[in-house]
């Protein structure tokens, strides 16, 4: 992997927009940065919830989402590691941890992934999350590159956290619990209107974000319309 950004450049970019972001679009712009400025070609973001359950909040495609949610499945892989022990694994070829993860890395090569980059979103301490991503060729990713990514995490969890003057606890299991809602009405919306459309998920996804976009709406306000339409017959 080769990194081709500068980490200040990104988070300049990224940091006034993500402030007035819903924490989803905020998550879903990050991991879509993330292969942007990366030669990854897929990125997912799992948080911890008050009770510390792992959950899949945001990915740049069903495949990505496939693989992280594998992981929370199986119990194994590179992202729950990075969650538990606070620090970044970088996996610059599968084939050499199967023996560590078997059915993780089965699954994720089955899906044409062969390095994973685990970068932890962290707080005082406290490792809330983590930012994956995945390439299809093996390599690790460069010293840039790697900076990047945890630039990326730290934006993360600041878009989590929101800087409000909430309990910081409350308002990460407050904003979770929002950002899973949301998941489930922009999954349900991205079936809706790949079966309208007659298009794939990820690329009703990509119509989903556009139509945001373009009218300065929510993902989820969008989502939520398309679904009104969907069982309206509209």
């Amino acid at each position: 992997m080769d990194g081709v950004s500068d980490p200040d450049d990104v988070f300049r970019a990224l940091a006034d927009s993500l402030a007035e972001s819903d924490i989803l679009d905020a998550l879903a712009d990050l991991v879509s940065a993330s292969i942007q400025h990366t030669s990854a070609v897929e990125a997912g973001i799992v948080l911890a919830d008050a009770s510390g359950q792992l959950h899949v909040v945001a990915s740049t495609s069903e495949r990505a989402a496939d693989v992280e949610e594998a992981q929370l499945g199986t119990n194994e892989g590179p992202c729950l590691d990075c969650v538990r022990d606070g620090e970044p694994v970088e996996v610059a070829d599968l084939d050499e941890r199967l023996e560590e993860w078997p059915r993780f890395s089965r699954i994720a090569e089955a899906r044409g992934f062969r390095a994973v980059h685990a970068t932890p979103m962290r707080l005082r301490g406290r490792t809330l999350g983590s930012l994956c991503l995945f390439s299809t060729e093996p390599g690790a990713l460069s010293d840039r590159e790697a900076a990047l990514v945890q630039t990326l995490a730290d934006l993360a969890t600041l878009s989590v956290l929101q800087q409000h003057a909430l309990d910081r606890s409350q308002l990460l299991s407050d904003q979770l619990q929002h950002a899973l809602d949301s998941r489930v009405v922009i999954e349900q919306a991205k079936g809706a209107v790949a079966q309208r459309m007659g298009i794939s998920v990820d690329e009703a996804f990509a119509v989903l974000r556009g139509e945001a976009r373009r009218s300065s709406r929510r993902l989820r306000e969008v989502a939520a319309e398309a679904l009104r339409t969907s069982t309206s017959g509209g």
